[in-house]
């Protein structure tokens, strides 16, 4: 559904969702559209008034599922090594980034993520890969799109700029010796990047419909149970 837009149902539609999600909500139950309109509130939005659109949008996005979304970068240096960081608070290093704010666009975020980490002034280029990650170790699934942020010297980077509670370093390394540093959804990710002619869609770090682990059980094998106890 495109933000902004009302969808195509008809009254009927409009009042057995509202009033289901309604049913739910005084029972005590978290799914359906109207849980929100519960409690006393109309549970039939009249969709034929402007108020009533914007009233069930509201119904819509309150209720409708949400997916986190992450913002990565690669930034090469000119002898083609990738900048990975350190950090405090997971043994493995990582591709910087970070979570997309709310209202804020994964292109911002990354920009806004490495300013605020390392200190360095970044534009988001083109569009490497999107990854979507599946529940792992508590937390939710995930969309994560991966931006090229160009090539610096590696001699740009000011260690007395880092944010320091998040990063303990940073380290330039190829793509294949990377693999030994970095979580194996991390490393499918900067692989099928790296030798994309095209925005790669992965799921969980591979082409959708190819294997993430070595023994062939499928995607995100490999994720799931990462050998050094890997985070997100």
């Amino acid at each position: 559904m495109v933000p902004g837009s009302v969808p195509v149902m008809n009254e009927e539609q409009v009042s057995q969702a509202v009033a289901g999600g309604a049913a739910d909500g005084a029972s005590g139950g978290g799914g359906g559209l109207g849980g929100a309109v519960a409690g006393g509130r109309s549970a039939r939005p009249d969709t034929s008034t402007d108020a009533g659109r914007r009233s069930f949008i509201g119904i819509l996005n309150q209720r409708l599922p949400r997916k986190r979304a992450i913002a990565q970068g690669l930034v090469r240096n000119p002898a083609g090594e990738v900048l990975l960081c350190e950090l405090t608070y997971k043994k493995e290093w990582d591709l910087p980034g970070g979570v997309v704010d709310p209202s804020e666009s994964p292109a911002t975020c990354v920009e806004r993520e490495v300013f605020e980490e390392l200190g360095l002034e970044v534009r988001a280029g083109a569009l490497l890969a999107v990854n979507w990650l599946p529940p792992y170790r508590g937390w939710d699934d995930a969309v994560l799109f991966l931006f090229d942020l160009g090539v610096i010297e590696s001699g740009v980077l000011d260690p007395s700029r880092f944010l320091r509670r998040e990063i303990r370093g940073v380290h330039w390394r190829s793509v294949a010796d990377a693999a030994a540093h970095i979580a194996p959804y991390a490393a499918r990710l900067l692989e099928a990047a790296a030798g994309a002619e095209h925005t790669a869609y992965l799921e969980d770090g591979v082409p959708r419909g190819g294997t993430g682990a070595s023994d062939g059980r499928g995607v995100g094998v490999a994720r799931r149970q990462p050998a050094s106890g890997g985070e997100r």
